[in-house]
């Protein structure tokens, strides 16, 4: 199957939220009507286009059915000479799993990141996910960091 790999335009957006719904993890998305969570990816993507400070990449089939995205969130670091590229998101729809999409993403990812003079990516997978599971980001060179802890806290408006 030919993959196009490219940035993220208004005409993705059914696809992406059909993405998001599709994986059932966000209560507040799989209990709204589909025009709504259009709405939401509509206003966020947006923003991640207002500057260059976020990227966000789909994977279309020669269809143009969006198959996977990946959002990245370009950090800068007063302490580092380039950003550091935080990956929010990288999702593929069940369907296309196993089919190298999830790959080619981070390597575009990864290209954009040498580009900007990144010195590093960083990602959050949970550790139930079936991508930790299976040991997806390790497969492709990524490293967990056992000496660091990751906190969290909510502020009362998480989905």
């Amino acid at each position: 199957m030919e993959i196009e790999i490219c940035k993220a335009e208004q005409e993705d957006i059914a696809g992406i939220a059909e993405i998001v719904r599709e994986l059932g993890w966000f209560d507040q998305m799989t209990a709204e009507p589909p025009a709504e969570t259009r709405g939401h990816i509509t206003n966020e993507l947006k923003l991640c286009q207002a500057d260059d400070s976020h990227s966000v990449y789909v994977a279309r089939a020669a269809g143009k059915a969006v198959l996977g995205y990946v959002s990245v969130h370009w950090l800068p670091y007063l302490i580092h000479t380039g950003p550091d590229g935080y990956i929010s998101e990288l999702f593929i729809r069940d369907s296309a799993r196993g089919q190298g999409i999830g790959a080619r993403l981070l390597e575009t990812v990864e290209a954009e990141g040498i580009r900007r003079g990144s010195r590093r990516l960083m990602l959050l997978n949970m550790r139930q996910r079936e991508s930790y599971q299976r040991g997806f980001y390790a497969k492709h060179g990524w490293e967990e960091r056992l000496q660091a802890a990751t906190f969290v806290k909510i502020l009362g408006n998480e989905q």
